[in-house]
């Protein structure tokens, strides 16, 4: 007769990635990059943001991207001509994890950058769960998708920085309330910061790419007064 054991063993199993993750966020903090973490299901406009937002700074920041995707390098393509683009292939797996995002910064060289972006998977499950070592969180959430989606997914929303809706030139031809979206989102986590843009005609860019800015100087304002940088900004995985 075979019989199964369970031995709970009460050990974090993610907790050499978290540790990775602390280290690699308080370096990037002390060369004064600022890391974002852009999630959203597939197809929200994460690349057309990432490319307007390198337009907008063009010869004003120096800013590179890790591009996640199950397969293809397609994203990273698009986004070659206006900045550092390394593509971080997943093979099937719906999420990015700092080893994989470990390769690509190797990859990508040891430049010193303003801003990191991590473009992950599309998916609004799996990849709330895992910390980048990103110092912000930002959600896009299409016009296209319906403004319910932050009480559907609510754990994607909770621990996020900001919330991009995105896609509002099509908000004339779709049932879509802007207002009833942040609203719902804010339930969940009230300090979410909030950006509707179009990335075809630059609307909301500019003051996108001015939060990150004020981001950025905060985050090195910090990491020069802190006793302890590896605290700075530390995003709200629960």
């Amino acid at each position: 007769m075979n019989t199964t054991t369970t031995i709970p063993v009460n050990r974090d199993v993610k907790a050499e990635l978290k540790r990775q993750a602390a280290d690699m966020r308080q370096e990037f903090a002390r060369r004064g990059t600022l890391v974002i973490n852009v999630l959203s299901s597939p197809g929200a406009g994460k690349t057309a943001l990432l490319e307007s937002t390198a337009k907008h700074w063009r010869n004003q920041h120096r800013m590179a991207v890790l591009v996640g995707d199950l397969a293809t390098d397609r994203d990273a393509q698009r986004l070659a001509p206006y900045c550092p683009v390394e593509q971080l292939t997943t093979g099937g797996a719906c999420h990015l994890e700092i080893p994989l995002v470990r390769r690509g910064l190797e990859k990508l060289g040891t430049d010193d950058f303003d801003f990191l972006f991590i473009e992950n998977v599309g998916n609004l499950v799996c990849p709330a769960s895992h910390d980048l070592a990103e110092h912000l969180r930002v959600v896009l959430l299409s016009v296209t998708e319906g403004d319910d989606k932050p009480g559907k997914y609510p754990k994607m929303f909770r621990t996020s920085d900001a919330i991009v809706i995105s896609k509002s030139d099509l908000l004339p031809h779709v049932p879509f309330s802007v207002e009833a979206a942040i609203a719902d989102a804010r339930l969940i986590q009230p300090d979410l910061r909030d950006f509707t843009v179009c990335s075809l005609t630059g609307e909301g860019i500019a003051e996108w790419c001015a939060f990150l800015d004020e981001t950025r100087a905060r985050m090195i304002a910090e990491a020069a007064a802190a006793d302890s940088p590896s605290a700075i900004m530390e995003p709200k995985l629960q």
